[in-house]
């Protein structure tokens, strides 16, 4: 019997079972989001134990790249060959890497074993995601993906929480491997309780368009993360990923079986998900980033003022996730994703406000705002996007949504960077690493009054342009919730897909 590529009928699932499967995908889901925080805090005791403290950076960045490359390339296996089998192919390539991690002999090792990491993330992700619309119907799927994002926001807490007190209790090693009893724990309760993928037709996967894709992402990543070191290097790695890119358009449109089908590039709410998802993502970079850096090198802050205000984009987000669904019930996907806009907009006007004299309540506010904001705009746009696509593709559509969500988060990151040393080196041409200088607290103190006034100035009017380019993007993200149809809501998909 060969069925259509859906892979798991919502019809198929008892009842009863769903939320069995949302809290394993919401383990899964944790467990990927929660390795990059839990990591950096443990960070300083790896490198003091492993030493290669020069390649320190690559031990998140190539992480970060292997899963970013490999995000659509699951979300379309998924379509092709079942999220189930995909699902349990990626979490299985995820706890091998954590468990080789632990053993790692030097920080070159453990790069090796981090790409391992992530290539096993890629799928995570998505496919959890993918997995909680074929389980839920339209009407349910808001609340349920309300839920699924706020492990975002609760990993970016408790992650932190979790390396500390492993590190002060137990070997390093433990922080990669209290990864494998969450992840099977969620295997073994997908086994279960989810029904197996029915049997289908015989699939090419598009390897040329897999490739460009590869190497197309590999070097803006790279050029993006790297920029400082490589110098004009850069640019040529840019080109490099154009040409990859154009390659990809030209063969996605002559391939029978593309990557990206053409479908995605049909509907308008796709199309929306996409561009919310880069926007968003570029957008909360300007709180992540460079807010615990305002605290910290401008107000002079501690390190836990600056932790505490950057968690309360981490409550914000949660709270406002688990709303989303009421307010896409009650309203629609566009008045959802635009409030979630305006919200984004006011944590960046808010940024604005800041100032040297200014006390640390602002930023807070400026921070659970924006937390807000991407709550209720990054559920808006997944749930929206997976209403409207078709089974066959629902998982490379949440891909895609996921996938231009990390990909805004690197270029948020390039650009607000630049933004910075620019104005660094128009403001402090003599001075090196001045923002370091402000936050280390010996140095600081021994500076005088003079000094310490003026690097603080600079500093924050520097920052103060990042929060403005900050600003300007957070404004296309209430564009980009415009362009959902208007009067779009889960109950009309409801009634399309019965």
């Amino acid at each position: 019997m060969t069925v259509k590529h859906s892979a798991v009928n919502t019809s198929a699932v008892k009842p009863s079972h769903r939320p069995l499967i949302l809290t394993a995908c919401m383990l899964s889901m944790f467990m990927a989001a929660v390795e990059v925080t839990i990591v950096a805090t443990a960070m300083p005791t790896i490198i003091g134990d492993l030493g290669g403290f020069s390649l320190l950076g690559w031990v998140f960045a190539v992480y970060l790249l292997t899963q970013a490359i490999t995000v659509p390339i699951y979300g379309r296996l998924a379509d092709l060959y079942g999220c189930r089998k995909m699902f349990f192919i990626g979490t299985t390539l995820f706890l091998i890497g954590s468990v080789l991690c632990g053993f790692a002999p030097s920080l070159g090792w453990m790069i090796g074993f981090r790409a391992l990491q992530g290539l096993g993330a890629g799928a995570i992700t998505p496919i959890a995601t993918t997995l909680i619309a074929n389980v839920y119907g339209p009407q349910e799927r808001a609340k349920a993906q309300g839920y699924l994002s706020s492990v975002w926001g609760v990993s970016a807490i408790v992650g932190p929480l979790m390396g500390a007190f492993i590190v002060s209790h137990f070997p390093w090693a433990v922080v990669f491997w209290v990864n494998v009893p969450i992840g099977l724990v969620a295997m073994a309760i997908l086994i279960k309780y989810l029904p197996p993928d029915g049997q289908r037709k015989q699939h090419q996967l598009d390897l040329a368009g897999t490739a460009y894709l590869t190497l197309s992402v590999a070097a803006l990543l790279l050029a993006l993360l790297q920029a400082e070191a490589l110098g004009y290097w850069a640019l040529a790695l840019l080109a490099f990923a154009v040409l990859c890119g154009g390659l990809l358009v030209r063969q996605e449109r002559k391939t029978p079986e593309p990557l990206f089908p053409l479908a995605l590039w049909d509907s308008k709410v796709i199309i929306a998900g996409s561009v919310g998802g880069l926007i968003i993502g570029a957008t909360m970079m300007g709180i992540s980033a460079f807010l615990p850096t305002y605290v910290q090198g401008v107000l002079g802050g501690t390190p836990l003022e600056a932790g505490t205000t950057l968690a309360l984009m981490s409550i914000g987000w949660p709270l406002a996730s688990m709303f989303s669904s009421r307010m896409m019930q009650a309203t629609s996907y566009r008045a959802t994703a635009v409030t979630g806009g305006l919200l984004l907009v006011g944590g960046s006007l808010a940024l604005l406000l800041l100032s040297p004299s200014s006390g640390l309540w602002m930023a807070r506010i400026a921070a659970f705002s924006v937390g807000a904001g991407m709550g209720l705009s990054n559920t808006t746009f997944i749930v929206s996007v997976q209403n409207s696509a078709e089974p066959a593709i629902r998982g490379i559509a949440t891909a895609s949504t996921l996938f231009t969500r990390m990909l805004g988060s690197a270029i948020g990151t390039a650009v607000l960077g630049a933004t910075l040393n620019l104005n660094l080196e128009y403001r402090l041409p003599q001075v090196n690493d001045p923002v370091q200088q402000l936050m280390e607290k010996a140095t600081r103190s021994a500076m005088d009054s003079g000094q310490l006034n003026l690097l603080t100035e600079s500093v924050a009017a520097s920052l103060h342009w990042v929060f403005v380019v900050s600003a300007v993007i957070s404004v296309l993200a209430v564009a980009a919730g415009l362009l959902i149809p208007s009067g779009d809501r889960p109950h009309r998909e409801a009634q399309r897909e019965s």
